[in-house]
Order: C-alpha cells, then structure tokens, then sequence
C-alpha cells in the first residue's frame, strides 16, 4: 500500500473511531443517565475529549489525523496538503463518520440504519457552530506551533468543554454533523439541521484560517516594526 492511501486509510479508521466514541457514548450516557441530561452531556463529553485524544495521538503520525473536512480544507489551504488529497481525504472522513456510526448501533443493539428526530435548528445554534469550528481550527493551528507535542491533549481538552460553553454541543464537524443526520440517538442531528451547521462549520474554519495565518505571519507582515 502506497503512503498516500494509508494516509487515506488512517483518515478513514480514525473517523470510524470517533464516531463510534460520540454516538456510543451518547447512547451509554443517557441509558445510565436515569433521565438526567446533564449526567447524559458529561458522559458523552468526557469520552469524546477522551477518545480524540488517543485517536489523534495514534494516527497524527500518519495522516495528520485530521478526522474532520474543515480541517483538511484549512491544511490545504495553507499549502501544508496538497489538493489533490483534499478529496480523498474528505470521502475517507465520510465514509469512516458513517461507518463508525453503524459500528456504535450495533454495539448497543439499535438498528443500524436511522434518521435523527433530535431538532438542532436555530441562529443562535448556527453561531455556536462558527465559534466552536473557530475554536477548534484556532487550537489546532497555534497550539501545533508553540508546543507540537499537547495538541492532541489540546484538542481533546477543547472539544470536551466546547460540548458544554456552546449552545450546540460543538459538532465542529462536518463528517460528524452528516453522520450523526443518521442516528436516532443522544447525540443525533434531525437532517433539517444538517446544512445549516455545516455552512456555519465551514464559515468559523475559514475566518480561524485567515486569523491564524495573520497572528503567525513574521512581524513585517503584519506591518509592525
């Protein structure tokens, strides 16, 4: 197997791992929960702060462990991916959100094939989205140049509280937003709220880029003396 398709392959596996993380959690979570939703949000948090941690740590070695199209689009952007496996990357992404949602289903004996009833729709929802995908691409992209080896722990860490400081529960994801459109459980989107919340994803990514660009440029170039 070439370099690039494992490359492709970790994004896949990696991206099946977390979803499986997110909706199995968000299952178990509110199953032991007794009715309390806070309970329910806590468990689900911590396990996906958790598992993206071991996640990233494991498969960041060989594909970057993006695990999220934002992501890569900001990698590419920036000349650190070349675009011909902004696609590639983007399919494995998809392919490994869904797959490891079928994966979390079948654990807890659910079927495997769902469509969210959960309603996730609104402005102040949609601004959430943009700071939460502004948060997450901003963590990344200043915590790989000021210290490499915490940004797995950073990125865990920041998602686990942005579950809680946003309104939307931070999917800050647009592989994760789809595959979640496909599953009738705690952590389910209704498929009107899919779009939405990818547009808002993609809107807080690229402002963090231009944003993260500009804070990292020398000094000259940003006009200082």
């Amino acid at each position: 197997m070439s370099g690039e398709a494992r490359r492709i392959a970790a994004e896949a596996i990696g991206t099946a791992g977390l979803l499986a993380v997110v909706i199995g959690s968000g299952i178990m979570g509110e199953r032991l929960a007794g009715g309390n939703e806070a309970l329910a949000l806590l468990a689900n948090a911590l396990a996906t702060a958790g598992g993206l941690y071991v996640l990233i740590l494991a498969f960041a070695p060989i594909s970057g462990a993006h695990f999220n199209p934002v992501v890569t689009m900001g990698v590419v952007l920036l000349g650190e991916l070349p675009w011909r496996l902004f696609l590639p990357y983007l399919l494995a992404q998809l392919a490994g959100a869904l797959i490891g949602t079928w994966v979390a289903h079948a654990m807890f004996g659910l079927d495997l094939l769902q469509v969210s009833t959960k309603a996730r729709f609104g402005a102040s929802l949609w601004l959430a989205e943009a700071v939460a995908t502004f948060g997450l691409v901003m963590c990344i992209r200043l915590i790989a140049r000021a210290a490499p080896g915490a940004t797995p722990a950073a990125v865990g860490v920041y998602i686990g509280a942005a579950y809680w400081f946003t309104a939307s529960t931070s999917f800050a994801n647009p592989a994760v937003t789809i595959a979640r459109g496909f599953s009738d459980t705690f952590a389910g989107i209704a498929p009107s709220g899919v779009l939405p919340f990818i547009a808002a994803q993609v809107v807080g990514a690229l402002a963090a880029v231009a944003a993260s660009r500009w804070l990292l440029s020398p000094a000259s170039e940003r006009g200082e003396k």
